[in-house]
């Protein structure tokens, strides 16, 4: 493979939940590209398994797509080394009322890599006991259970389209269910 090398990266705008840089790249022709970047400080998601079977998701606004979406239960880290298992943990509680008596990684994955340094690792979380929901101040969302394979359908059926929710759920049925539809 050639050789790309860095020779800058300035800061456009430090945000909330992102920051924006431009990179100014050196590619293998020599020439010289200006590229977009985007650091993220990762998230945990979870696929919480009730004791009958069924996935907790959550449905929610989003800006980016003005509209609702069904989602896994998900967060960013507090920090960059926030253990994920940790934020998982309370992002499950936060959005959905419950704890995790049993949390196990399943995937992890990166968001888009063209542009963004986002990470996801995604848990399975079993043994779940009912708790309290701590919202944020701007979180308005509905809790809700699906079997999976209603879950499957819903992706295949293009009603499921958020990346992590798609792996996560797909991922579960490969490893949990033996059946991907």
């Amino acid at each position: 493979m050639e050789k790309y090398e860095r020779i800058g990266r300035e800061l456009v705008h430090k945000g909330a939940i992102i920051d924006y840089y431009q990179d100014t790249i050196k590619i293998p022709n020599g020439n010289i590209a200006k590229w977009d970047y985007i650091r993220h400080k990762g998230a945990a998601a979870v696929v919480a398994v009730k004791d009958d079977g069924k996935l907790l998701m959550v449905r929610q606004y989003r800006n980016a797509l003005d509209r609702e979406t069904l989602e896994i239960p998900a967060g960013g880290l507090n920090d960059v080394n926030e253990p994920t298992d940790l934020a998982a943990a309370r992002e499950l509680e936060e959005e959905t009322g419950y704890k995790a008596g049993k949390l196990e990684l399943l995937l992890s994955l990166r968001t888009t890599v063209a542009f963004c340094d986002e990470k996801i690792d995604v848990y399975v979380a079993t043994d779940l006991k009912r708790s309290e929901q701590h919202l944020d101040e701007d979180e308005f969302l509905d809790v809700v259970s699906f079997d999976a394979e209603e879950l499957v359908k819903m992706i295949y059926d293009c009603k499921i389209q958020d990346g992590k929710t798609v792996s996560a759920i797909l991922a579960y049925c490969n490893k949990y269910c033996n059946r991907v539809n």
